[in-house]
């Protein structure tokens, strides 16, 4: 069929050795002798592998007992029709290739056997050298065709992994991650670690550190039950259209069941993240993917170390990367023989999670049941992985910090909310029970006059008529006398109701009562609390009212800023003092004996029942207070005492 063959190490680029691998051979099928003997012979010689056969039979039974990549297959045999038998071999073989032999040079019947699934045709007798030219081009093409193929497996997966992580991206980007949401996105990384679709590890383990930071646990793990189910999940999402992440909540649920002992392994995990010798707490926190194991080139219970950024990139560009292990990585490391007990494997690859700012955990992963070498390939890919588990927690953890901020200022606003009521209630009470002390003063003497009177003037007049009319003063009186006697109960100071407790904790709830016009007014806060603060017997809602007025005082002392000091110190061995000082307007030498009357106000204590009521509150705690006016500002001195006495001034 051909005329003229070019040179053979023109056209040939692959060595005999790279036609045929994993023990493949070309069958030689002849009736003659003659021929299949002296050609197998030639073929051996060139570095390819024969067998010959003489019959279809025979042919048959060595497809089923053999590799066979080519079949240099006579049109003529002695049991059947060469051209009958090319449909069968290529339905059953789709892999062989057939090159057909015949000693009829005709074209119509070189066409009808590439129709029916010939690979190519040589007309007898034909050289040696030609048969050798057209077995090294088919088989070439063979070749092609499954690294083709493979290219193609190769891409799928990507598709598969690119998907995923678009996925898991589009659910980041438009959700905010509780716990739940982030077990799903975890579970759907470790499924694609283990999928056929993905990187196919038999298993794969995540730990994380706990919320204090002090241990790495394990969390989760899918093992080969799981990596089967994922690909059911994979063709079923193809087939369905249906989104990866719409179906992993039943895979968590079925792998829960059916990958306990994967689980249970990883549950046992905790190790202490001062143990800075275990493998995975170095790889959190080094930030380094570690290989481990014989197959993957280490030395056994040794392992080697490759760092993310710095180390990435150093393989020479004629390292093949399909090849397991690494020339280059860090120094070995022994591994903990209580991990490989654990995981029951020698083999695995630890891959970090972390974010610029800490370290997550870890994932893990091996190849348990295939016992299949880890390569560098696999490493990068599960690299991949884990960068976006990475950001899927530290989305979680940003949310998490959100969702603690919003109930802090929540929590702060709604006690904002109650202080400011208090403050009203306690002013709008404070001015009324003054105003009624002074009218139950003022007119309960005259109302007891009257009914004292009237009293009299009944016992003396005779007259019916008359004494009706003294009776009905006598009863309005008294109904007055009880209507005063209330009021002034009502207005009288409660006892306090005393606790042990902090005075600098109350300080700290007032200031943040306060912080609005503190930042409003670009006011400066300092405040020095003693570390060996003493506890005090007060009665707590009152002493917050006490501080809530001097403090306000303060600050309305200073509308365009200034400094508010606050300070507690021992002034002696009996008291505990707390000193307010403000750089404000200050207050003049005449009114310093006034402030602490009713009704005395000034631009800078407001309606003057502030201070009043600070007076009896500290009374009421058997303390005293003590104005101080300064060069710029004033200074506020209230001094408790440790032991309470035992009954205090009213």
């Amino acid at each position: 069929m051909l005329d003229s063959f070019p040179s053979l190490n023109q056209h040939i680029a692959l060595a005999p050795e790279q036609l045929l691998t994993d023990g493949e051979l070309i069958a030689i099928v002849d009736d003659d002798r003659s021929v299949t003997g002296p050609l197998a012979e030639y073929l051996d010689a060139q570095g390819l592998r024969t067998a010959t056969r003489n019959n279809a039979a025979d042919l048959l039974l060595l497809l089923q007992q053999e590799k066979v990549a080519l079949v240099l297959l006579d049109i003529g045999l002695p049991d059947t029709d060469g051209v009958t038998l090319i449909p069968q071999l290529a339905q059953k073989y789709p892999d062989l290739a057939i090159i057909m032999l015949t000693g009829v040079a005709d074209l119509q019947v070189a066409i009808d056997c590439i129709r029916k699934g010939a690979d190519d045709y040589l007309s007898k007798p034909a050289k040696f050298n030609e048969i050798l030219f057209v077995v090294k081009k088919n088989l070439e093409k063979r070749r092609l065709i499954f690294e083709n193929r493979k290219y193609q497996e190769d891409l799928e997966k990507a598709h598969f992994r690119i998907q995923l992580m678009h996925q898991l991206s589009l659910k980041m980007n438009s959700v905010y991650l509780s716990t739940v949401e982030l077990d799903e996105i975890l579970q759907a990384i470790l499924v694609g670690i283990t999928a056929n679709e993905g990187l196919r590890f038999n298993r794969a383990f995540l730990a994380m550190f706990d919320d204090a930071g002090k241990y790495l646990i394990g969390r989760m793990a899918i093992g080969t039950t799981c990596r089967e189910q994922a690909a059911r999940i994979w063709q079923e999402m193809q087939q369905r259209e249906l989104k990866f992440l719409d179906i992993v909540h039943n895979l968590r649920q079925n792998c829960a069941l059916e990958d306990s002992d994967v689980n249970t392994i990883i549950r046992q995990l905790k190790i202490p993240i001062s143990n800075t010798d275990n493998i995975l707490i170095r790889s959190a926190l080094e930030r380094r993917s570690i290989t481990v194991g014989k197959k993957n080139g280490c030395i056994p219970h040794m392992l080697e170390r490759r760092n993310f950024y710095h180390d990435k990139g150093k393989f020479p560009e004629e390292m093949d990367r399909r090849q397991p292990g690494s020339t280059n990585a860090g120094p070995a490391l022994a591994v903990p023989h209580d991990l490989i007990s654990l995981l029951q494997e020698e083999d695995f690859v630890v891959v970090p999670l972390y974010s610029p700012g800490r370290p997550f955990g870890v994932i893990i992963a091996d190849n348990f049941v295939t016992q299949n070498p880890i390569f560098e390939s696999h490493v990068n890919a599960l690299e991949l992985f884990a960068s976006q588990a990475s950001l899927a927690i530290e989305h979680s953890h940003l949310y998490m910090d959100m969702q603690n901020k919003i109930s802090e200022l929540e929590a702060l606003n709604h006690e904002l909310d109650k202080n400011k009521d208090l403050l009203v209630e306690a002013e709008r009470y404070s001015a009324l029970g003054q105003m009624a002390a002074q009218m139950v003063h003022a007119i309960r003497n005259p109302v007891t006059s009257i009914g004292g009177i009237s009293r009299i003037l009944a016992k003396k007049l005779e007259d019916d008529a008359t004494r009706k009319y003294l009776e009905a003063i006598i009863k309005e009186s008294s109904r007055l006398e009880s209507i005063l006697e209330d009021l002034f109960d009502f207005v009288s100071q409660k006892q306090p109701s005393k606790e042990e407790g902090l005075l600098s904790q109350l300080i700290s709830k007032t200031l943040m009562l306060l912080q609005n016009t503190i930042t409003k007014q670009n006011i400066d806060v300092q405040v020095d609390i003693l570390a060996d603060e003493p506890k005090l017997t007060i009665d707590e809602q009152q002493i917050r009212q006490m501080l809530l007025h001097l403090l306000k005082n303060a600050l309305e002392a200073m509308p365009s800023g200034g400094t508010v000091t606050v300070k507690l110190f021992r002034p002696d061995d009996q008291h505990l003092a707390l000193s307010i000082l403000d750089t404000g307007s200050g207050i003049s030498d005449s009114h310093l004996t006034q402030v602490t009357d009713s009704f005395f106000t000034t631009k800078t204590y407001g309606t003057g029942m502030g201070l009043s009521l600070v007076d009896r509150i500290i009374k009421a705690h058997g303390g005293s207070f003590e104005l101080h006016k300064l060069p710029v500002g004033l200074e506020v001195v209230v001094y408790l005492p440790l032991r309470q006495p035992e009954s205090a001034p009213p």
